[in-house]
C-alpha cells in the first residue's frame, strides 16, 4: 500500500468530505459551463457565431494563467503541506466570481469575459489541489474506486443544481430568475466544499527550509530536479502528452455541447437543464464503473475503452440530424466522459511518487490546461471561421453558423483520435514500477 504522506488510513468521514466537495464543484461544471452561462454568454451577452469565438478565448486565457501557476504552486503545496490552504483560496475565488456572474447583462461582454475568467481560474486551480489529496485517502489498490466514486458522487451533484434550476427556469423563469441561479450555483458549490475543510486532515509534513534559500527558489530548484529526473518517469512523460491531446476533445465537447445543441438542433434555455441532467445521470454510472474497471483490470485499459466511446459518440454527433438523437449522443457521452476523466485522474496517482502527489498533479494540470486552452480556441476559430465561408457564399446567417458548427465537430474527433493512438503507447506497469523505484525517492531537491 502506498500513499502520499504515509501516516495513516483515511477515516469514512474524511473520504465523504473529500466526495462532498466533488458534489459541490460539479454545481458549476453543471450550470456555467454545460447549460446556463454558456448558452446565455453566447445567445444574450454576444449573441451570434462571435459568441463561440469569445467563450473559447476566455476559456483559453483561464486556462493558461492555470498552466503557468500550476507546477509552481503544487511543488510549494507539497513542500509546505498545504494543500487544503491552497484548496481553500482558489475555491473560494471561484464561488466569488461565480456568484457575481450575476451581474451580467446584454451587452457586459468585457464584464462577463473577465468574471468568468476569474471564476474558471479558481475553479480549475482548486481542482490541482483537490485533485493531490486523492492518494493520501486511498491506497493503491482502491485509487481507481475512490476517484471513480468521487466523480459518480460528483456527477449526482451536477443533476440536483441541475434539476433544482430547470425547476425555477420552467416554474417562474424570467431575466432575473437565470441571473439568480449563477448566486445558487455559487452557493452551493461554497456550501458542500467545507466538510473538506472541517474533516479531512492533510496527512504530509512540512518540510524544513535549507539554510539561505527563499521559499520561491527552492520551490523552483524542486521543479527542476523533477524535470531533470523526468528520464525515470518516462511514461508518466508520455501519458501527460496523450492525456494533453484528447484531453483536448474532451474539453471541446464539455464546454460546446449546450451551444452545440443550440445552434445545430435548436435546443432550447429550458430544454438545457434537461439536458444537463441527463448527461450527469449517465455520468454517475460511467465514473463508477470505469473506475471499478481501473481497479480490477488496469487503468490503461478502462481509460481505452472509454475513448472509444467517445470516438463513437462525437463520430454520431458529426452525423446526426435528429434533437432526440443529440439527447442520446449526450447520454453516451456522459458516461464515457466521466470515464476518461475519473481514469485519468486515477493513472496520476498510480504514476506519482510518493509525498510528490502535488507536484505531479500540478504537471497533470498543465496539460489538461494546455489542452484547455488549445482545444477551445481552435473549436471556436474553425466554428466562426468556417461559417464566414459560408456565409460568403452566400449561405444564410443562421444555416452557416450551423455549418461551421458542425464542421469544427470534427477537430474535436481528431484531438479524441490522436490522443487514444498516443495512449496506446504507454506501458502503465512500467509507470507504476518507476514511482516505486529507488530513482523516484532520490529525485528530489536536497
Amino acid at each position: 500500500m502506498r500513499k502520499d504522506a504515509g501516516t495513516g488510513a483515511s477515516t469514512k468521514r474524511e473520504r465523504v468530505a473529500w466526495y462532498l466537495y466533488d458534489f459541490g464543484n460539479s454545481a458549476y461544471a453543471s450550470i456555467i459551463l454545460l447549460a446556463v452561462f454558456a448558452v446565455r454568454f453566447q445567445d444574450v451577452i454576444v449573441g451570434g457565431a462571435r459568441g463561440s469565438w469569445l467563450w473559447g478565448l476566455a476559456l483559453g486565457i483561464a486556462m493558461l494563467v492555470v498552466a503557468l501557476l500550476s507546477p509552481l504552486l503544487g511543488a510549494l503545496a507539497d513542500f509546505t503541506a498545504s494543500k487544503k490552504r491552497f484548496l481553500g483560496f482558489f475555491t473560494a475565488m471561484s464561488c466569488v466570481f461565480t456568484g457575481a456572474l450575476f451581474f451580467v447583462g446584454k451587452g457586459d461582454i468585457v464584464l462577463g469575459m473577465i468574471l468568468f475568467i476569474l471564476a474558471e481560474i479558481g475553479y480549475r486551480s482548486a481542482q490541482v489541489f483537490y485533485d493531490a489529496l486523492l492518494p493520501e485517502i486511498a491506497t493503491e489498490k482502491e485509487i481507481g474506486r475512490v476517484s471513480g466514486l468521487g466523480w459518480a458522487i460528483g456527477s449526482v451533484g451536477g443533476i440536483l443544481i441541475a434539476v433544482i434550476v430547470t425547476v425555477l427556469l420552467n416554474a417562474i423563469g424570467g431575466e432575473l430568475v437565470t441571473r439568480a441561479t449563477f448566486l445558487l450555483t455559487a452557493a452551493y458549490f461554497a456550501l458542500f466544499s467545507l466538510p473538506t475543510f472541517l474533516w479531512l486532515r492533510e496527512r504530509g509534513t512540512p518540510q524544513k527550509l535549507p539554510k539561505g534559500e527563499t521559499l520561491l527558489r527552492h520551490t523552483l530548484r524542486r521543479l527542476g530536479t523533477t524535470l531533470r529526473a523526468i528520464r525515470h518517469f518516462r511514461e508518466f512523460a508520455k501519458f501527460l502528452l496523450a492525456f494533453l491531446v484528447y484531453n483536448d476533445g474532451v474539453i471541446m465537447t464539455l464546454n460546446f455541447a449546450a451551444i452545440l445543441g443550440g445552434v445545430l438542433y435548436g435546443l432550447s434555455p429550458k430544454q438545457l437543464p434537461l439536458f444537463s441532467v441527463l448527461v450527469q445521470v449517465t455520468s454517475v454510472l460511467g465514473a463508477y464503473l470505469f473506475g471499478r474497471m481501473a481497479d480490477r483490470t488496469s487503468a490503461k485499459r478502462s481509460l481505452v475503452i472509454s475513448l472509444l466511446l467517445m470516438v463513437a459518440a462525437t463520430a454520431w454527433l458529426y452525423f446526426n440530424q435528429s434533437l432526440p438523437m443529440f439527447f442520446v449522443i449526450g447520454a453516451l457521452s456522459g458516461f464515457a466522459l466521466t470515464g476518461v476523466q475519473s481514469v485519468s485522474r486515477t493513472m496520476i496517482g498510480l504514476l506519482a511518487p510518493a509525498g510528490r502527489s502535488g507536484e505531479f498533479y500540478g504537471f497533470f494540470s498543465v496539460a489538461g490546461r494546455t489542452s484547455s486552452f488549445i482545444g477551445p480556441t481552435v473549436f471556436g476559430i474553425v466554428a466562426a471561421g468556417m461559417a464566414q465561408v459560408y456565409e460568403r457564399g452566400g449561405t444564410d446567417a443562421t444555416l452557416a453558423s450551423q455549418h461551421g458548427h458542425r464542421i469544427a465537430v470534427l477537430s474535436i474527433l481528431a484531438f479524441l483520435i490522436v490522443g487514444l493512438v498516443l495512449l496506446l503507447w504507454v506501458n502503465e506497469r512500467r509507470g507504476r514500477d518507476a514511482s516505486r523505484s529507488p530513482a523516484a525517492a532520490t529525485a528530489r531537491t536536497p
